[in-house]
């Protein structure tokens, strides 16, 4: 029969192992879902500035145009106040935007259609560039691994150009 003490040990321990699990999973959903407690309902001037680029071509969002009497950003504020003033939630003033600007006014593309390529496409690049690289390095280090016997080739398997190669070297260095 085991001591008490060693089988609470081991429950405690697989408790501890259990919440940290537990909180690492919540810490992942959290960040994979966008945000602790982030709401559409609630309309944020500055968020909604930051969804839109400016027009004025100096390729900064609305919020960060630092031109002085931007004939872009100045308008395109007034429109802001005048849609959240009507009520509207901020889906429904990026998509009032989007209808009479285009896409392009957008500081960020929709994860739709094809623009979803956009979203996916790095992470994509850059996950098989790491399969490419664990290949290689696994290719490398099998490599590097081989016995001796198989790294170098026997001496008796030498080829008829070794003997003349020998004479030439002799010769060479007399």
């Amino acid at each position: 029969m085991k001591p008490v003490s060693s089988m609470v040990e081991r429950r405690e321990a697989s408790r501890t192992r259990a919440l940290r699990s537990a909180w690492i999973l919540a810490l992942v959903l959290t960040v994979l879902s966008g945000g602790v407690g982030l709401s559409e309902d609630r309309v944020s001037f500055q968020d909604i500035e930051e969804s839109l680029t400016c027009q004025c071509g100096c390729g900064l969002t609305v919020h960060s145009c630092n031109h002085l009497q931007c004939p872009s950003a100045i308008p395109l504020r007034e429109e802001i106040r005048a849609q959240m003033n009507a009520g509207k939630d901020k889906t429904a003033i990026l998509a009032y935007f989007s209808e009479k600007y285009g896409e392009k006014i957008l500081s960020a593309p929709t994860a739709e259609g094809f623009n979803l390529v956009a979203w996916v496409a790095p992470f994509v690049v850059v996950g098989l560039g790491g399969v490419f690289l664990a290949f290689t390095l696994r290719r490398w280090s099998a490599r590097s691994r081989l016995p001796a016997s198989e790294a170098v080739p026997p001496a008796s398997a030498a080829s008829p150009y070794n003997k003349i190669l020998e004479k030439e070297l002799k010769d060479f260095d007399a």
